[in-house]
């Protein structure tokens, strides 16, 4: 299946009931945007003995994601139509996910608690992840992976070609990072451009919206509560005692049969 929600796209391969299908190598070939379907993340579906199921994350230059936010809610929808569900549970590597239907046609996703400790993100070296030093002062977290949040003044003039690759590969990052550029437009609003690890620039990143929601609130610009806008439309982001809940559309484009 070919879903997206915001425009961060995915492909989504359900191998319940089935032998595991998809390795690295095939998704590289399936992330292809021109030689293949192409995607921002490949989500596989499998069975799962502690949840309603079980995602495994791809990035689409073949690498391991251990969460994907904007994939779990597409899946979760799915599954929650497939089955008249309206809450379940999902497992990926990172943690157990809750997922519920929301108001309009919406999915929520509580995507937990984002971990702050420079060795649970993981950085390099011990250093306070509320300014890390690095020109522009970012804030590092790990929402089951690790995120580079800088508060600019204007999002929309950042040439994220360039500076996105830079802080990825950043040497204080052992594992690679995602890498966010936001501005506060007001206690309850944030504008956010996103270079997602291993997949470039995204219209939408569910985990970096938590990211850099959690981010701002430790710097105090906002509320618990924020509306995330992002180049392919709007977030809801809840700090809530329970974990973050991230709230937002969801798309299924097409089915399709990969011959290889």
């Amino acid at each position: 299946m070919k879903m997206h929600g915001l425009g961060n796209d995915f492909v989504v391969v359900d191998e319940r009931g089935c032998a595991p299908m998809v390795d690295a190598d095939i998704a590289v070939r399936m992330g292809d945007r021109h030689r293949g379907i192409g995607f921002d993340q490949l989500a596989i579906m499998r069975e799962s003995t502690t949840a309603d199921l079980h995602l495994t994350f791809f990035n689409a230059d073949g690498s391991r994601a251990a969460a994907c936010g904007n994939a779990t809610r597409c899946v979760a929808r799915y599954v929650m139509d497939e089955t008249g569900q309206d809450a379940m549970t999902i497992a990926t590597d990172h943690a157990l996910l809750h997922v519920r239907s929301a108001d309009d046609g919406q999915t929520s996703v509580n995507m937990g608690h984002a971990d702050i400790r420079w060795d649970e993100i993981p950085l390099a070296r011990e250093v306070d992840t509320l300014q890390l030093p690095i020109e522009g002062a970012p804030v590092a977290t790990s929402m089951g992976n690790p995120h580079c949040t800088f508060f600019v003044e204007d999002c929309e003039a950042v040439d994220l070609e360039s500076r996105g690759p830079v802080m990825e590969h950043h040497p204080l990052f052992p594992e690679r990072t995602n890498v966010q550029f936001a501005h506060v437009e007001g206690r309850n609003r944030v504008r956010m451009r996103v270079w997602e690890r291993g997949a470039g620039v995204t219209l939408a990143s569910g985990s970096s919206s938590c990211a850099t929601a959690h981010a701002a609130y430790r710097l105090g610009l906002v509320e618990r509560e924020v509306r995330v806008e992002l180049d392919g439309g709007c977030l809801d982001i809840r700090l809530a005692d329970d974990g973050i809940w991230m709230t937002g559309p969801t798309a299924h484009v097409f089915d399709g049969v990969w011959r290889g």
